[in-house]
């Protein structure tokens, strides 16, 4: 339960972050619209070839490598703009006063970092896409298992890449190793981060389905985009907040300081103490 109330206090300060910097939710913004564009790209001429249709995917053959270019794309965009995200959180954690541009430059300056990472990221989202179709149900739940934990062993490989300056195996090492540091609050964190988001976001979809029983057409569709707007809000909202969290864990893990704006005890607690030497080891070398 300790580690439970660090990590909504945790959770709780980065809101205070996105307060100070509004500009932040510039980036999944962008990122939300740039996803919406390449998934109209794809989709539309998927269904007007016949590729895709209401039977699922009649054509894998052209089907999986276009999946595999879809993945890179929205992948690479999403990692561009959430590395612009990741550089502002840090310039404010660490004391600066961020800018959009900032953050753009930063990620201009780390494109081929980026694309590197889109491509394992955008491998391993395909290899997990034919899993799923091919083992049915169990596929499903493998790639769930599976996928969550890619999410969390790579949790840091973005600011790694861009801070550290490092090649993507590098990064991912290294995002391994903060993550076995960093596990409980990593995990408890992203969960007390997402948990009020997926509340609203359900009582939203319940107040419009109910809205749509009442039978007016004039209401239901007011109540739809309604609906919709309130979440895409909420997507975006929650993102800039991920970004803080990413930031703050890594800008910890680095200096062993203490972010601007967190109080001590809700940080220090997030990394597992190194284990001591053992006895005729000194430094680390027997």
């Amino acid at each position: 339960m300790g580690r439970f109330s660090q990590s909504i206090g945790l959770v709780k300060a980065t809101f205070s972050v996105l307060r100070k910097d509004k500009q932040l939710a510039f980036f999944p913004l962008i990122s939300g619209f740039a996803f919406i564009l390449v998934l109209i790209a794809f989709v539309v001429p998927w269904v007007s070839l016949g590729i895709l249709n209401t039977n699922g995917i009649s054509n894998p053959y052209a089907f999986y490598p276009a999946l595999f270019l879809f993945y890179l794309i929205s992948y690479a965009a999403a990692i561009f703009f959430n590395t612009g995200l990741i550089t502002c959180a840090h310039i404010r954690l660490t004391g600066g006063d961020p800018t959009i541009r900032d953050g753009w430059e930063n990620a201009v300056r780390h494109i081929r970092p980026i694309i590197a990472w889109a491509l394992i990221s955008a491998t391993v989202g395909l290899v997990l896409q034919i899993i799923a179709d091919r083992a049915g149900v169990a596929g499903e739940v493998i790639r769930g298992i599976v996928g969550g934990l890619w999410s969390l062993i790579t949790f840091f490989v973005i600011p790694v890449l861009v801070f550290e300056e490092k090649g993507v195996a590098d990064a991912i090492k290294e995002s391994w190793g903060l993550f076995k540091r960093t596990w409980g609050e990593n995990v408890i964190g992203q969960i007390s981060l997402a948990l009020p988001f997926v509340a609203i976001g359900a009582l939203v979809i319940v107040a419009a389905v109910g809205v749509g029983l009442v039978g007016n057409p004039v209401l239901s569709v007011a109540a739809l985009v309604g609906a919709i707007i309130l979440i895409a809000a909420l997507g975006i909202v929650y993102a800039a907040l991920h970004g803080i969290f990413v930031a703050t864990l890594y800008v910890y893990a680095q200096s062993g300081q203490v972010p601007s704006g967190f109080q001590p005890g809700l940080v220090e607690g997030a990394f597992a103490p190194k284990k001591p030497p053992k006895k005729g080891v000194v430094g680390g070398q027997i």
